[in-house]
Order: structure tokens, then C-alpha cells, then sequence
């Protein structure tokens, strides 16, 4: 049987009405704003189902049958299409329906936003690391990266800066826009992390991506005075925390 609001509340005072009696729950909802009489709900209890919900359950068979037929990666489009094309008469908003209420979703192939947007014009800034994401002390070599995660009110960039010799996260921002000023902020609360405890930054080499947030377009001219350095797309964490 397919879960409706009253189900819920019914089924809800079936698990408890042995302990605590059905008038009382009732009165308890009701006052907490959840409206329900003792006599809704034995009506509920003796109601025949619905001509409605008795087709649901059968249509929910098949959705579920198909769905998992596919491993699980349909989702309603196309769970809809292969019952039309077994010949069951359903709408599309009904497969929809069912699918939600039942959990039911399948998985997207849409991909993530890009993090790396190459600068306009040659790069002529060196790469000073050549995938040795090694130091001996912290502060030779810090490295950049953005990533990103979905949100309800949409995708949020992070920007980090992380010192090879200890794998301290120095630095970091978030932004709902992938802007140059992001990877920029970042290094900046780097440098402060390491000013406030009294480190000597002389000699640091910074390095990130080709893209023009990793870069900033003018890394190499922090007023800091570090080396900026570009790689080939991969930001120096190592294949295990891309």
C-alpha cells in the first residue's frame, strides 16, 4: 500500500495505540497540528482501498520490476517508455508520482562544473615542480586546487592551499562563483595561517594548474615575492585525493 499523509498517521497510531490508547494520540497530534479525529481514523482502518491506490500498487510492481531490471539507473523517462513499450497505459506523471513516493530515482550522467578554465594567450610561467610533490621542511612548496559540491541552492567552488611537508590545509574559500578572486583569497589566509605563527615564507614555491583561478594570472607576482609555478592539470595532491 502506497503511503499517504493519513497512511502515515494511521500506521502511526497502530504501532502506539496499545500503549498510550487511540483517543489520546489523537489529541496529541491535533494539538501539535497534525488534525486528526478518533473517528477518521477508524474509518481509515475500515475504508476498502481505493480503485485508485489498488491500481498504483499494481502499476508500482512493474516500476519496481523494470528499475531494478536496469540496475537501478532508470529513472522515470525511461521507466516510462519501457512500459509503454510492454504495452501498459500509464502516464508519465504517474510513474513520476510512484518513483518519488517509493524512493525510486535513477542516477544522472551530468557532469560536474569545470575547475580548471584555461587563461587566454600562452602561459610562460614554468613548472617548477615536475610532478615532485615532495619537501624536506614546511613552507618549500605549497599547492593549489579547486574542487566543488552540489548544494540545494546549487554548486559551491572551494579553493584550497595545502603545504606538501605536513598535508595542512593553510588556506581555503568558498564561492558559489568560480572566480579568479577565489584561489586568490585562499592564498592569502595561507600566508596570514603562517605570518600569525611567526613562519618564514622566503623561497616558497607555489603551485597549481594551468587554469586561470588556479594561476590567478599573476602568481608569480605576489607581493609576497613567492615563485609561482603551472602544472599539467593536476594540482599536486596525488592520484589518491584527486
Amino acid at each position: 500500500m502506497l503511503e499517504t499523509p493519513t497512511a502515515l498517521i494511521v500506521d502511526y497510531i497502530d504501532e502506539h495505540k496499545h500503549e498510550f490508547g487511540v483517543e489520546p494520540i489523537c489529541t496529541t497530534l491535533s494539538a501539535a497540528g497534525t488534525q486528526i479525529a478518533p473517528s477518521t481514523y477508524y474509518a481509515a482502518k475500515t475504508r476498502p482501498p481505493s480503485a485508485r491506490s489498488l491500481r498504483d500498487e499494481q502499476v508500482l510492481v512493474e516500476i519496481r520490476r523494470v528499475h531494478e531490471a536496469n540496475y537501478g539507473v532508470y529513472g522515470a523517462r525511461k521507466v516510462h517508455a519501457q512500459l509503454r513499450r510492454e504495452g501498459l497505459q500509464v502516464a508519465r506523471c504517474t510513474v513520476e508520482r510512484l518513483m518519488r513516493a517509493a524512493g525510486l530515482r535513477g542516477i544522472s550522467r551530468a557532469k560536474g562544473p569545470r575547475t580548471t578554465v584555461p587563461g587566454p594567450g600562452p602561459d610562460e610561467r614554468q613548472d617548477l615542480v615536475q610532478r615532485d610533490f615532495t619537501a624536506a621542511a614546511p613552507n618549500q612548496l605549497w599547492v593549489a586546487d579547486i574542487t566543488y559540491c552540489r548544494t540545494f541552492s546549487g554548486w559551491v567552488y572551494a579553493a584550497f592551499i595545502i603545504d606538501v611537508f605536513s598535508r595542512r590545509v593553510l588556506g581555503w574559500q568558498l564561492s558559489k562563483s568560480l572566480r579568479t578572486d577565489l584561489a586568490l583569497d585562499a592564498l592569502e589566509m595561507a600566508f596570514w595561517t603562517r605570518q600569525r605563527a611567526g613562519h618564514d615564507v622566503a623561497g616558497l614555491r607555489h603551485h597549481s594548474d594551468k587554469g586561470v583561478q588556479g594561476g590567478f594570472n599573476r602568481s608569480s607576482q605576489h607581493p609576497l615575492g613567492i615563485t609561482g609555478g603551472m602544472g599539467d592539470g593536476k594540482q599536486g595532491l596525488g592520484e589518491e585525493d584527486q
